[in-house]
């Protein structure tokens, strides 16, 4: 579904004119059908505190034998969950994240040398040491690892972008879940009565999260054991 389209289908949940442009228009209702489905894009994307597959991207850094410090991606809006980084000098293992920026500021006072590296955020930068205060990444060494991209739609070419400004952008995430949410946040704003809508919005979401997981594996039936197998008794057997 376009933009548009998710729009129109909550139209009449939320009492306004069908309408038959969005971003071409310029009425006051309009600009804040804009606002409000924008701002329930990201509300889906970002509040939730849920890593989307759909919005995970693959970051890499190259080092050049003496830079410190990388400039995140463009399009980054913040690690995942469990972000590791996995350097090529030593693919099995990754290199250790310091949280705190105290015990960050004393191993680079101390001099300290992580036996397999150590990075932390500072800024808008990813600081590395592969040995030392001064240990920088090895020149045509790389680090990658995953995070969360801020570009939630995309163009009728399929380019991603930060927000809708097209009756043809799409949303990367679920159509009805954000038809939900622009009635919930529409509702809201308005000082109408939202919390049917608001709960709708929020099963449909909590559905999504679980879907977007992944299957689990179910055994379903008896188990199966190799033939000619019999029970191990926890006493001593005859006499």
């Amino acid at each position: 579904m376009t933009v548009l389209t998710v729009v129109q289908s909550a139209s009449l949940r939320i009492g306004v004119t069908r309408p038959t442009v969005l971003f071409a228009g310029t009425t006051r209702e309009l600009l804040e059908l804009q606002n409000a489905v924008n701002d329930a894009a990201k509300m889906i994307a970002f509040d939730s505190g849920h890593d989307w597959t759909a919005l995970k991207a693959l970051g890499t850094f190259t080092g050049d034998g003496t830079s410190l410090a990388f400039d995140l991606p463009p399009d980054y809006r913040r690690m995942l969950k469990k972000t590791q980084m996995w350097p090529s000098s030593s693919p099995s293992s990754p290199l250790t994240h310091v949280i705190d920026s105290d015990k960050w500021l004393g191993t680079q006072v101390q001099n300290f040398s992580p036996v397999l590296g150590m990075w932390t955020l500072i800024g808008t930068q990813a600081h590395i040491r592969i040995g030392g205060a001064t240990g920088a990444l090895g020149s045509g060494d790389t680090v990658q690892f995953y995070y969360v991209t801020n570009k939630v739609a995309q163009d009728s070419g399929g380019t991603a972008k930060t927000e809708f400004t097209a009756d043809d952008d799409t949303f990367k995430l679920d159509d009805r879940l954000l038809t939900l949410a622009l009635i919930y946040k529409w509702k809201q704003a308005k000082q109408q009565d939202y919390a049917e809508a608001m709960s709708d919005y929020e099963n449909a979401l909590f559905e999504r999260i679980g879907a977007d997981k992944g299957p689990s594996i179910i055994a379903v039936g008896r188990p199966r054991v190799p033939a000619n197998v019999g029970l191990a008794y926890p006493w001593p057997l005859g006499s």
